[in-house]
């Protein structure tokens, strides 16, 4: 049971990183030159070139541009938790979300050490005001987050207590 759990969230992982890393391979094809109008899919929504040398949301940009191997450095510490965290789980759904959020981290990790910034392309937008250009890593990594706090308001009557586990002392 504990492999086919970890099963879901190793695809999961692989599934993120692949999307991304093809959608932002597209973006950098299709939506150059960066930082232009890109292309309107929504009155909301367009796709426009971006990179972000920062932390999140492009915060500490121009502190973070010279410590690329520091932040890649310390991502890569939270994904080996977060692998921890996915190696022991039983819930499938904790392993999806653990899955995604890794899959996310990696795709970023990898942008930053090809390019030393992440490739950005989704600009969501409303009345002037623009929610800061995300990709689709971003976006694993926040449905991931969703399915774990999802997956910690099951009841505990319906978690697996140390007792049900064959093979774990009580």
């Amino acid at each position: 049971m504990k492999m086919a759990t970890r099963r879901w969230g190793v695809a999961a992982a692989l599934l993120a990183v692949v999307v991304d890393q093809a959608t932002k391979a597209w973006a950098l094809a299709a939506l150059w030159p960066p930082y232009s109008e890109g292309i309107v899919l929504l009155p909301v929504l367009n796709l426009r070139l971006g990179f972000n040398t920062g932390v999140t949301f492009g915060m500490f940009r121009e502190s973070a541009a010279d410590a690329v191997w520091v932040l890649v450095a310390i991502k890569l510490g939270v994904v080996a938790l977060l692998g921890w965290w996915l190696w022991r789980t039983r819930l499938r759904a904790e392993a999806l979300g653990l899955g995604l959020i890794i899959g996310g981290a990696l795709g970023n990790i990898i942008d930053r050490i090809v390019q030393g910034a992440v490739t950005d392309f989704v600009d969501a937008h409303y009345a002037g005001w623009h929610w800061p250009t995300f990709n689709l890593a971003d976006v694993a990594i926040v449905c991931g987050v969703g399915l774990l706090i999802l997956a910690s308001l099951r009841t505990p009557a319906a978690r697996p207590s140390r007792t049900d586990r064959p093979g774990e002392p009580a």
